[in-house]
């Protein structure tokens, strides 16, 4: 018996749609980031781009359980900055999302490229009607 190894233009790609309304910003990562992998698929290969495109909406509207703080440090003297969840959904409530799934997922090429997958807007309207998505509920 063989071992198979997906080939990353052999995979075929799915659209799914999540909506974030009402939802926990942890749980929509962690949907979105399993999707965005592909490990939910059968042929799922560690070190092969199996996954889907993940479209998430409504991403203003989604809620935190706990504390959280948002920090970031330039290197400059007085370069470090703090922000929190309620300052950042006002700035740019797509960051929220995208910054989860960001953790959720492998810190390297492969990972950027996963990234490439992932389109979070702010309402509930998007511009990927054409791919047909599907829409996933979030437990």
């Amino acid at each position: 018996m063989k071992t198979f190894s997906a080939k990353a233009e052999q995979v075929e790609r799915k659209w799914f749609i999540i909506d974030a309304d009402n939802q926990i910003v942890g749980r929509v990562a962690e949907k979105a980031a399993v999707l965005l992998r592909g490990k939910h698929k059968a042929i799922f290969t560690t070190h092969v781009d199996t996954g889907d495109h993940v479209i998430v909406i409504n991403a203003e509207k989604a809620v935190f359980t706990g504390q959280k703080q948002y920090m970031s440090y330039s290197g400059y003297i007085g370069g470090h900055h703090t922000e929190s969840p309620k300052s950042r959904r006002v700035r740019h409530p797509e960051l929220i999302i995208e910054g989860a799934v960001k953790g959720m997922i492998p810190h390297n090429r492969l990972g950027r490229s996963v990234l490439r997958k992932l389109h979070v807007y702010k309402g509930s309207k998007h511009p990927h009607e054409a791919q047909a998505p599907a829409t996933l509920k979030v437990k």
